[in-house]
């Protein structure tokens, strides 16, 4: 199966299977968030508190873990709902925003990282460096790294780690330490609105919670996400007229569409 077809037939079983998918997330991004579980035919659960988090995982076809606004409270609930989703083999996906700009949030990343079983990580290049202890920049929460010749740290991240390894930007890069593929679907407008990079997370979750293969969920899950904000950028005027768009594109995207317009590039 080419890789354009794993990313149709991804989305196919996100649809037919609608998994629910638990975030414990920023306060920045929840609504957004919640709109792409929804636009990609998933269900949406927000429970960050600690009493509930662990209870809920347990119920969800994937966990997701995004440090964005966070607080120790947080990575407590974080690590509750982790082992409760570990123990029931349920996927943990992990966000680690701005992992390299503050030791709070550095220190948090690994210690999340290093205590659960983490199916994908999804970060921009600043962080996800950052995370393998190659002196990722960040600044706040952007990114001030590329990966221009790194594309062998982070593979041997992902393989020292045994996560997946999901790395956003202008082209996107995911591998699991033995298969890499480049990801080229995206617009520049998604660097332009909040929430684009921790949307992007969510639908790698909601194709971990349907896919037994956390490598081509991740693959497929970013290019569909980037189909839909080319399609939305070619319709909008500017960043304000963007985000709609883009959640129709996303809702509406099928899969002639997705093999039309799908490219991966197998790193070899």
């Amino acid at each position: 199966m080419n890789p354009a077809e794993i990313a149709a037939r991804g989305l196919a079983a996100v649809r037919s299977g609608r998994p629910m998918v638990h975030h414990i997330t920023n306060s920045v991004v929840t609504n957004f968030t919640a709109n792409v579980t929804l636009c990609l035919g998933a269900a949406p659960v927000m429970a960050p508190c600690v009493e509930e988090s662990a209870e809920m995982a347990r119920h969800a076809g994937a966990l997701l873990l995004n440090i964005g606004t966070l607080d120790p409270a947080t990575v407590r609930s974080m690590l509750s709902a982790g082992a409760a989703a570990n123990a029931a083999g349920i996927p943990v996906v992990l966000d680690p925003v701005g992992a390299g700009a503050t030791r709070l949030r550095t220190d948090s990343a690994a210690l999340i990282a290093s205590e659960l079983d983490i199916r994908v990580i999804r970060g921009n290049a600043g962080e996800i460096l950052a995370m393998a202890g190659a002196g990722g920049r960040v600044r706040g929460v952007d990114s001030l790294e590329s990966l221009d010749r790194r594309v062998d740290v982070v593979s041997a991240y992902a393989a020292s780690s045994g996560s997946v390894v999901a790395v956003t930007g202008a082209v996107d890069l995911v591998t699991d330490g033995t298969r890499a593929v480049r990801i080229h679907n995206g617009h520049p407008l998604m660097g332009r609105v909040t929430g684009t990079g921790c949307g992007a997370t969510t639908a790698v979750a909601c194709f971990a919670a349907v896919h037994d293969d956390p490598f081509e969920a991740a693959a497929g899950a970013l290019a569909c996400y980037g189909i839909a904000g080319e399609i939305a950028a070619g319709a909008a005027s500017g960043p304000g007229t963007f985000v709609p768009l883009f959640l129709d594109a996303l809702a509406a995207l099928d899969e002639e569409t997705i093999l039309r317009r799908a490219r991966l590039e197998e790193i070899r």
